[in-house]
């Protein structure tokens, strides 16, 4: 993932507090929700998003015209090694400020799954994720309890902060599985 730095217009940075408060807020609860639902954990997404449960009080919009309208990607499934270039072109053409919640026990790691050699290892591997909700599938109210979670992460974040340069693709590849080391003295 070839990511740009992004700055600031010399004038932002002078912005007066009480309008980053306003920015934040604006963003808070105005989230646009584009769910890439891959298996059983996007029937629970869209339990959250029904009367019941009803996320739109929360301010967030489910069901976002395509990712350049989308503030919120939620990636609910098993991310298989195919569906992984989707995943990440997708993200790719959703507009800043962007927001990433890993819902469910496959996108978070893999999930029953996670031994299979067509299995991601987890959508962090692919883009930043701001929020993981775990479970197998989760129920509506962790769904909820990650937007909300997501929220406080917003309303507290700063623009410098926001506008910093995001890690590599090779900053985020998980070291916890190395390849084995090569034995000496083998042909």
């Amino acid at each position: 993932m070839d990511v740009t730095p992004r700055s600031l217009g010399p004038l932002a940075r002078l912005a007066p507090h009480p309008m980053k408060v306003v920015l934040n807020w604006g963003r808070r609860y105005s989230l646009w929700v584009f769910n890439f639902g891959l298996a059983c954990c996007a029937i629970e997404f869209i339990a959250a998003s029904m009367s019941r449960h009803d996320f739109i009080r929360l301010g967030v919009i489910p069901f976002a015209p395509g990712p350049r309208q989308a503030d919120l990607m939620v990636v609910s499934g098993t991310v298989t090694d195919k569906m992984a270039p989707a995943v990440k072109r997708l993200y790719e053409q959703m507009p800043e400020p962007k927001y990433v919640i890993s819902f469910g026990a496959c996108s978070n790691c893999g999930g029953p799954y996670w031994d299979s050699y067509s299995v991601t290892k987890g959508v962090d591997q692919l883009i930043p994720v701001d929020v993981y909700v775990p479970g197998c599938p989760p129920r509506p109210e962790a769904l909820l309890h990650g937007i909300l979670t997501l929220q406080e992460k917003i309303a507290a974040e700063s623009l410098p902060s926001r506008y910093a340069p995001r890690p590599s693709a090779a900053a985020l590849t998980s070291g916890l599985v190395a390849p084995p080391a090569p034995e000496e003295g083998r042909r």
